[in-house]
């Protein structure tokens, strides 16, 4: 019983740092295969006019990236 409550204990704390490294990350869960961007699709819907809710993450994910990038030009050693 001891062996059983040790593993089950070590994996209960690798659970758990998994799942605070995806909350301190915020970025989607995606397998080995890329997940649902691997294959081309860029949306979850199949509308040609994404709703002003996507447009609105779309415009946000956007700005976010750029500033990421802008943050990475300036910190450059080179």
């Amino acid at each position: 019983m001891t062996v059983f409550l040790l593993v089950f204990g070590f994996f209960l704390v690798i659970v758990l740092a998994m799942s605070v490294g995806y909350w301190v990350q915020r970025k989607t869960i995606s397998g080995s295969c890329g997940g649902i961007g691997a294959l081309g699709i860029d949306k979850a819907c199949n509308c040609d006019d994404p709703c002003d809710n996507r447009k609105e993450k779309m415009a946000k994910e956007e700005a976010e990236r750029a500033e990421k990038e802008k943050q990475w030009q300036n910190n450059r050693i080179v």
